[in-house]
């Protein structure tokens, strides 16, 4: 099975390819600017801990906010 260039990808499929690159790196900027105005006392371990886990895509962010946030 050959890669395709990105310009070989159909339209609809570069727009999916785009729009959810766009929602990643949000999902990761929210989650950034969270830990960084969130009080330690509110993290779950050390605030510098997460910032590694962070640059995971999705797994990263997502992790943060269901486990790394004390409620």
């Amino acid at each position: 099975m050959s890669r395709r260039n990105f310009s070989e990808v159909s339209t609809p499929g570069r727009i999916g390819i785009v729009v959810g690159g766009i929602v990643q790196v949000a999902f990761a900027f929210l989650a950034f600017w969270d830990l960084w105005h969130r009080p330690a006392a509110n993290v779950k371990g050390p605030k510098l801990a997460w910032v590694p886990v962070l640059l995971v895509n999705w797994i990263g962010p997502a992790s943060y906010f269901l486990f790394g946030i004390k409620r």
